[in-house]
Protein backbone atom coordinates (compact mmCIF):
# COMPACT_ATOMS: atom_id res chain seq x y z
CA UNK A 1 0.00 0.00 0.00
CA UNK A 2 1.12 3.56 -0.69
CA UNK A 3 1.48 6.47 1.74
CA UNK A 4 0.39 10.05 1.13
CA UNK A 5 0.05 13.52 2.63
CA UNK A 6 -2.22 16.46 1.80
CA UNK A 7 -1.94 19.96 3.26
CA UNK A 8 -4.08 23.10 3.07
CA UNK A 9 -3.45 26.22 5.11
CA UNK A 10 -0.90 28.99 5.57
CA UNK A 11 1.88 28.85 2.96
CA UNK A 12 4.77 26.67 4.09
CA UNK A 13 7.75 25.00 2.44
CA UNK A 14 6.96 21.47 1.33
CA UNK A 15 10.05 20.24 3.18
CA UNK A 16 8.44 21.17 6.51
CA UNK A 17 6.08 18.20 6.14
CA UNK A 18 7.45 16.00 3.36
CA UNK A 19 11.05 15.77 4.59
CA UNK A 20 11.64 17.29 8.02
CA UNK A 21 9.44 15.42 10.57
CA UNK A 22 10.78 12.34 12.35
CA UNK A 23 8.31 10.11 10.51
CA UNK A 24 8.05 12.24 7.36
CA UNK A 25 6.67 10.95 4.08
CA UNK A 26 10.25 10.45 2.85
CA UNK A 27 10.92 8.36 5.97
CA UNK A 28 7.69 6.42 5.36
CA UNK A 29 8.88 5.55 1.86
CA UNK A 30 11.46 3.32 3.54
CA UNK A 31 9.92 2.63 6.97
CA UNK A 32 6.11 2.82 6.92
CA UNK A 33 4.50 1.60 10.13
CA UNK A 34 0.79 1.23 9.37
CA UNK A 35 1.02 0.04 5.77
CA UNK A 36 0.75 -3.49 4.40
CA UNK A 37 4.33 -3.13 3.18
CA UNK A 38 7.05 -1.23 5.05
CA UNK A 39 8.78 -0.01 1.88
CA UNK A 40 7.11 2.30 -0.64
CA UNK A 41 9.90 2.60 -3.18
CA UNK A 42 8.13 2.38 -6.56
CA UNK A 43 8.26 6.09 -7.27
CA UNK A 44 6.82 9.24 -5.74
CA UNK A 45 5.18 12.51 -6.67
CA UNK A 46 4.34 15.98 -5.41
CA UNK A 47 1.69 18.40 -6.67
CA UNK A 48 1.37 21.97 -5.49
CA UNK A 49 -0.48 25.23 -6.14
CA UNK A 50 1.00 28.72 -6.42
CA UNK A 51 -0.13 31.64 -8.60
CA UNK A 52 -1.49 29.57 -11.48
CA UNK A 53 -4.82 27.75 -11.38
CA UNK A 54 -3.23 24.49 -12.56
CA UNK A 55 -0.95 22.73 -10.08
CA UNK A 56 2.74 22.11 -10.51
CA UNK A 57 3.68 18.44 -10.70
CA UNK A 58 6.88 16.48 -10.16
CA UNK A 59 6.88 12.69 -10.37
CA UNK A 60 9.74 10.22 -10.52
CA UNK A 61 10.26 6.46 -10.48
CA UNK A 62 13.22 6.57 -8.10
CA UNK A 63 12.50 5.93 -4.41
CA UNK A 64 11.77 9.13 -2.52
CA UNK A 65 14.54 8.44 -0.01
CA UNK A 66 17.21 8.52 -2.75
CA UNK A 67 16.15 11.45 -4.89
CA UNK A 68 18.10 14.63 -4.19
CA UNK A 69 15.90 16.60 -6.59
CA UNK A 70 12.86 15.96 -4.39
CA UNK A 71 14.61 17.36 -1.34
CA UNK A 72 15.83 20.40 -3.26
CA UNK A 73 12.36 21.15 -4.64
CA UNK A 74 10.74 20.74 -1.25
CA UNK A 75 13.30 23.13 0.27
CA UNK A 76 12.45 25.80 -2.32
CA UNK A 77 8.73 25.42 -3.07
CA UNK A 78 6.32 27.21 -0.74
CA UNK A 79 2.59 26.50 -1.07
CA UNK A 80 -0.70 26.76 0.78
CA UNK A 81 -2.05 23.55 -0.75
CA UNK A 82 -0.06 20.53 -1.83
CA UNK A 83 -0.14 16.74 -2.19
CA UNK A 84 2.72 14.26 -1.78
CA UNK A 85 2.69 10.51 -2.40
CA UNK A 86 5.09 7.57 -2.18
CA UNK A 87 4.12 4.49 -4.17
CA UNK A 88 4.10 0.75 -3.55
CA UNK A 89 3.03 -0.79 -6.86
CA UNK A 90 0.18 -3.32 -6.85
CA UNK A 91 0.65 -5.07 -10.18
CA UNK A 92 1.20 -2.23 -12.65
CA UNK A 93 4.48 -0.98 -14.09
CA UNK A 94 6.89 1.28 -12.25
CA UNK A 95 6.94 4.26 -14.58
CA UNK A 96 6.48 7.99 -14.20
CA UNK A 97 2.95 8.02 -15.64
CA UNK A 98 1.85 5.59 -12.92
CA UNK A 99 3.14 7.75 -10.07
CA UNK A 100 0.69 9.86 -8.06
CA UNK A 101 -0.71 12.45 -7.81
CA UNK A 102 -2.68 12.59 -11.05
CA UNK A 103 -3.82 15.90 -12.46
CA UNK A 104 -6.55 17.07 -14.79
CA UNK A 105 -6.97 20.82 -15.30
CA UNK A 106 -7.00 22.41 -11.82
CA UNK A 107 -7.55 19.09 -10.05
CA UNK A 108 -5.22 16.77 -8.14
CA UNK A 109 -5.99 13.21 -7.05
CA UNK A 110 -4.01 10.49 -5.25
CA UNK A 111 -4.94 7.04 -3.99
CA UNK A 112 -3.82 4.38 -1.55
CA UNK A 113 -5.30 0.94 -2.06
CA UNK A 114 -6.30 -1.24 -4.99
CA UNK A 115 -9.17 -2.81 -6.90
CA UNK A 116 -9.05 -6.52 -6.20
CA UNK A 117 -8.85 -8.54 -9.41
CA UNK A 118 -8.38 -5.35 -11.41
CA UNK A 119 -7.22 -7.12 -14.59
CA UNK A 120 -10.59 -8.89 -14.83
CA UNK A 121 -12.52 -5.62 -15.07
CA UNK A 122 -9.90 -3.23 -16.51
CA UNK A 123 -11.29 -3.18 -20.05
CA UNK A 124 -14.90 -2.72 -18.93
CA UNK A 125 -13.98 0.00 -16.45
CA UNK A 126 -11.96 1.93 -19.03
CA UNK A 127 -14.86 1.67 -21.51
CA UNK A 128 -16.94 3.74 -19.07
CA UNK A 129 -14.54 6.69 -19.25
CA UNK A 130 -15.63 9.25 -21.88
CA UNK A 131 -13.27 9.76 -24.81
CA UNK A 132 -12.26 13.30 -23.86
CA UNK A 133 -11.13 12.08 -20.44
CA UNK A 134 -9.69 8.79 -21.66
CA UNK A 135 -7.43 10.71 -24.04
CA UNK A 136 -5.72 12.17 -20.95
CA UNK A 137 -4.97 8.73 -19.47
CA UNK A 138 -1.20 8.29 -19.63
CA UNK A 139 -0.67 5.40 -17.21
CA UNK A 140 -2.07 1.94 -16.53
CA UNK A 141 -3.11 2.08 -12.86
CA UNK A 142 -6.53 1.42 -11.40
CA UNK A 143 -6.04 4.68 -9.44
CA UNK A 144 -5.95 6.85 -12.55
CA UNK A 145 -8.95 5.00 -14.01
CA UNK A 146 -10.93 5.64 -10.82
CA UNK A 147 -10.00 9.34 -10.97
CA UNK A 148 -11.11 9.77 -14.59
CA UNK A 149 -14.34 7.83 -14.04
CA UNK A 150 -15.07 9.96 -10.96
CA UNK A 151 -14.53 13.12 -13.02
CA UNK A 152 -17.01 11.77 -15.56
CA UNK A 153 -19.44 11.17 -12.67
CA UNK A 154 -19.26 14.82 -11.57
CA UNK A 155 -16.36 14.81 -9.11
CA UNK A 156 -15.60 18.48 -9.74
CA UNK A 157 -19.11 19.53 -8.67
CA UNK A 158 -20.15 16.83 -6.18
CA UNK A 159 -16.98 15.35 -4.69
CA UNK A 160 -18.71 13.03 -2.22
CA UNK A 161 -21.72 11.96 -4.28
CA UNK A 162 -19.63 11.47 -7.43
CA UNK A 163 -17.11 9.34 -5.58
CA UNK A 164 -19.93 7.29 -4.09
CA UNK A 165 -21.28 6.68 -7.61
CA UNK A 166 -17.83 5.68 -8.79
CA UNK A 167 -17.15 3.26 -5.95
CA UNK A 168 -20.55 1.67 -6.42
CA UNK A 169 -19.94 1.25 -10.16
CA UNK A 170 -16.55 -0.38 -9.63
CA UNK A 171 -17.95 -2.65 -6.92
CA UNK A 172 -20.73 -3.69 -9.31
CA UNK A 173 -18.19 -4.62 -11.99
CA UNK A 174 -16.30 -6.70 -9.45
CA UNK A 175 -19.44 -8.54 -8.40
CA UNK A 176 -20.34 -9.30 -12.01
CA UNK A 177 -16.84 -10.67 -12.60
CA UNK A 178 -17.05 -12.84 -9.49
CA UNK A 179 -14.11 -11.11 -7.81
CA UNK A 180 -13.82 -11.86 -4.11
CA UNK A 181 -10.67 -9.84 -3.40
CA UNK A 182 -11.44 -6.55 -1.58
CA UNK A 183 -11.57 -3.11 -3.11
CA UNK A 184 -9.56 -0.84 -0.81
CA UNK A 185 -9.79 2.91 -1.26
CA UNK A 186 -8.35 5.83 0.64
CA UNK A 187 -7.77 8.90 -1.49
CA UNK A 188 -7.52 12.68 -1.60
CA UNK A 189 -8.89 15.13 -4.14
CA UNK A 190 -8.67 18.90 -4.54
CA UNK A 191 -9.61 21.62 -6.99
CA UNK A 192 -6.92 23.93 -5.60
CA UNK A 193 -9.23 25.46 -2.98
CA UNK A 194 -11.29 22.76 -1.27
CA UNK A 195 -9.86 19.45 -0.05
CA UNK A 196 -11.60 16.10 0.18
CA UNK A 197 -10.35 12.77 1.55
CA UNK A 198 -12.02 9.37 1.44
CA UNK A 199 -11.66 6.19 3.48
CA UNK A 200 -13.59 3.15 2.29
CA UNK A 201 -13.20 -0.56 1.63
CA UNK A 202 -15.48 -3.33 0.44
CA UNK A 203 -14.31 -5.52 3.34
CA UNK A 204 -14.70 -2.84 6.05
CA UNK A 205 -10.93 -2.76 6.56
CA UNK A 206 -9.79 0.33 4.65
CA UNK A 207 -6.21 1.59 4.77
CA UNK A 208 -5.49 4.07 7.54
CA UNK A 209 -6.21 7.78 7.20
CA UNK A 210 -5.71 10.58 9.74
CA UNK A 211 -6.13 14.33 9.91
CA UNK A 212 -5.08 17.16 12.17
CA UNK A 213 -6.35 20.73 12.37
CA UNK A 214 -4.35 23.61 13.80
CA UNK A 215 -5.90 27.07 13.51
CA UNK A 216 -6.70 27.34 9.78
CA UNK A 217 -4.29 24.57 8.76
CA UNK A 218 -5.39 21.06 7.79
CA UNK A 219 -3.09 18.08 7.34
CA UNK A 220 -4.32 14.71 6.03
CA UNK A 221 -1.99 11.69 6.10
CA UNK A 222 -1.94 7.94 5.63
CA UNK A 223 -0.15 7.72 8.95
CA UNK A 224 0.99 10.40 11.42
CA UNK A 225 4.29 12.10 10.64
CA UNK A 226 5.01 12.63 14.34
CA UNK A 227 3.71 11.51 17.74
CA UNK A 228 0.22 10.04 17.38
CA UNK A 229 -0.85 11.88 20.54
CA UNK A 230 -0.27 15.29 18.93
CA UNK A 231 -3.83 16.02 17.88
CA UNK A 232 -4.27 13.33 15.22
CA UNK A 233 -7.78 12.07 14.57
CA UNK A 234 -8.67 9.02 12.51
CA UNK A 235 -11.07 9.49 9.61
CA UNK A 236 -13.92 7.05 10.36
CA UNK A 237 -14.29 3.99 8.14
CA UNK A 238 -16.66 4.52 5.26
CA UNK A 239 -16.49 8.32 5.51
CA UNK A 240 -15.28 11.38 3.64
CA UNK A 241 -13.41 14.33 5.11
CA UNK A 242 -14.80 17.54 3.61
CA UNK A 243 -12.85 20.81 3.83
CA UNK A 244 -14.58 23.31 1.56
CA UNK A 245 -12.96 26.70 1.09
CA UNK A 246 -14.21 29.10 3.78
CA UNK A 247 -16.11 26.42 5.72
CA UNK A 248 -15.34 24.26 8.78
CA UNK A 249 -14.00 20.76 8.25
CA UNK A 250 -16.76 18.14 8.39
CA UNK A 251 -17.08 14.38 8.01
CA UNK A 252 -19.72 12.90 5.71
CA UNK A 253 -20.73 9.25 5.50
CA UNK A 254 -19.67 7.77 2.18
CA UNK A 255 -21.49 4.54 2.93
CA UNK A 256 -24.76 6.44 3.33
CA UNK A 257 -24.21 8.20 0.02
CA UNK A 258 -23.71 4.82 -1.64
CA UNK A 259 -26.80 3.40 0.07
CA UNK A 260 -28.94 6.26 -1.23
CA UNK A 261 -27.86 5.32 -4.76
CA UNK A 262 -29.15 1.83 -4.19
CA UNK A 263 -32.57 3.06 -2.98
Amino acid sequence: MCRFLAYRGDPIFLADLVCAPAHSLVHQSLHAIEAKTETNGDGFGIGWYRERREPGLYREVRPAWSDENLRSLCDQVRSSLFFAHVRAATGTATMRANCHPFTHGPHLFMHNGQIGGYKKIKRRLEAMIPDDLFDTRHGTTDSEAIFLLALANGLADEPVAAMARTLKTVRGLMDEAGITEPFKFTAAFTDGESLFAYRWSSDAQPPTLYFRESDSNLLVVSEPIDDKAKGWREVPKGCSLVARAGSPVTVECLNEAMSRLAA
